[in-house]
């Protein structure tokens, strides 16, 4: 009769538990990322601005939207987006504008500011490549 008895209070409580789970939330870096619209403050190839006419981060220039859905863009560039691990400190961009997806690093992520680091091939001459540090601010 205790077996039995044991066994119906587990249930209960592990039916208990699981129904008052909380639900799970977008994580700090998804709600930071995605709830604003943000411009580029700085475009840098090899710590020189990279942004202007012929230049390497040209495209970049302008606002960047990232969505919930994983679709936005950079400047120019429209595509689709993830998180690169399961830290949420790397993403990816992918795009038909681009000729590689480009994984950037996170360097700072806050409600003021968003950098991203990674390495770029170079038009010219594609295994060679530059260092890149894009700055955005919230627009």
């Amino acid at each position: 009769m205790k077996k039995p008895v044991l066994f119906l209070a587990l249930v209960i409580v592990a039916s208990v538990y699981i129904s008052c789970k909380k639900e799970t939330t977008s994580s700090d870096n998804l709600n930071l990322l995605t709830n604003h619209i943000w411009t580029a403050d700085s475009l840098l190839a090899d710590g020189k601005d990279a942004s202007g006419q012929g230049g390497l981060l040209e495209m970049f220039k302008g606002d960047t939207k990232f969505n919930e859905d994983g679709t936005g863009y950079v400047g120019e560039i429209t595509g689709t987006w993830k998180f690169s691990n399961d830290e949420e400190t790397a993403v990816t961009i992918t795009s038909d504008s681009l000729a590689i997806p480009v994984t950037a690093n996170i360097a700072e992520l806050t409600s003021k500011s968003l950098k991203l680091t990674t390495v770029f091939p170079l038009p010219t001459t594609p295994v060679t490549t530059a260092a890149v540090r894009m700055t955005f601010i919230p627009k």
